[in-house]
């Protein structure tokens, strides 16, 4: 089994629990300079349950943008 571990990434809970300021903070500590996007986390799903990932086992794909 996979798994993904996303880092902070712009949702709706995310725009609701931090103020704009603390949201802009966080995506200026990632080395991409942004937030991560739901579809940046949906490829990375969709690779997994793809057959190119079919040698995978056992991995935790870290998808923080090199925050975390």
């Amino acid at each position: 089994m996979n798994s993904v571990l996303p880092g902070a990434t712009r949702t709706e809970a995310l725009a609701a629990g931090q103020p704009p300021a603390v949201v802009t903070q966080i995506a200026a500590q990632n080395p991409l300079r942004r937030l991560g996007e739901p579809d940046d986390i949906a490829d990375i799903v969709a690779f997994l349950a793809s057959d190119a990932a079919r040698s995978l086992t056992g991995q935790t794909v870290h998808a923080g943008g090199g925050l975390f």
